[in-house]
């Protein structure tokens, strides 16, 4: 069947992908922009001032938020953390707000979140079950999934809980002209797991979960988890440069304090062991996989 979704953060890296395959699958795709909308696949809105029209509500069948400041954008300073919580939370509530003003509210409504919600967990196997941790980055998703679940009672609610996007942009952005240059290495120890997913992956277990019957949280990480030192000698090798250039833990602290230690050196082994349960099968299972998928766009 086909549905009505209204997506922000549609022109971001996830965005395009997802709406793309939206559209592709016979879906109607409207994108919530902060100008004036130009066409009527457009509505206009300003999270900051949290203001919508909230009358968009009542002609969406779903609702998928992924709006919110990049957190590949280095340093973390003082200011850009305030902008990193404002930005989230402000979007979510002005969409929850709007769902709450409706007299029929969107049956779906997905928000984005983050695997940093479980801080730097050495050793463990992390599913949705799992505790939160500590930090910046725990203490903001808590926050930003709060807002999400103040979503009207008769709305499913699933907070999106992704982890390393791979894509041609976000946290590859960096990574990827370093390992171009034969500047890949470990970082920090490199024996820190990273919980990746292709960008094609994210999109499609996104749409997954639009006609799922799943609500509350949902990891989305690949299938196989690896350490950080193994995606990036697998990008190395992919692109056919060195690897072994090391970034140590102290000169990555030094530079990047809290981004450093919440982003780099995280120790993360997620699981998706609600969406492969649910049935969605990774047509990326490997990171090789993706990597290759990811370099041939």
């Amino acid at each position: 069947m086909a549905l009505s979704v209204l997506v922000s953060g549609a022109s971001g890296l996830i965005g395009s992908q997802l709406c793309a395959g939206l559209e592709a699958d016979g879906h109607r795709v409207l994108r919530l922009v902060r100008h004036p909308a130009e066409g009527v696949d457009e509505v206009g809105w300003d999270p900051g001032s949290r203001t919508i029209d909230f009358r968009v509500m009542e002609r969406v069948d779903a609702v998928v938020n992924l709006s919110g400041a990049s957190l590949s954008r280095l340093p973390w300073t003082r200011a850009y953390k305030r902008t990193l919580v404002s930005s989230r939370v402000q979007a979510t509530r002005t969409l929850t707000d709007a769902m709450g003003m409706a007299k029929h509210p969107p049956a779906t409504f997905l928000s984005a979140s983050a695997v940093g919600i479980y801080g730097d967990r050495p050793g463990a196997r992390l599913t949705e079950e799992s505790p939160a941790g500590d930090g910046f980055l725990a203490n903001l998703v808590r926050t930003w999934e709060a807002a999400a679940h103040r979503a009207p009672e008769q709305t499913r609610v699933v907070t999106i809980r992704s982890g390393l996007v791979l894509g041609r942009g976000g946290a590859m952005r960096p990574l990827l002209p370093l390992a171009r240059l034969g500047l890949g290495g470990p970082i920090g120890t490199g024996k820190q797991y990273w919980p990746w997913i292709s960008l094609h992956d994210e999109a499609g277990a996104i749409r997954h979960l639009l006609t799922s019957e799943l609500s509350g949280p949902v990891n989305l990480a690949g299938p196989v988890p690896v350490p950080a030192a193994e995606v990036v000698r697998t990008l190395a090798h992919h692109l056919r440069r060195p690897y072994g250039f090391p970034a140590p833990r102290w000169a990555l602290e030094l530079a990047l304090h809290d981004a450093a230690r919440e982003l780099l050196l995280s120790d993360q082994r997620v699981v998706s062991q609600r969406l492969v349960d649910d049935g969605f099968a990774f047509e990326h299972a490997t990171v090789a996989q993706a990597i290759e998928w990811l370099l041939s766009r």
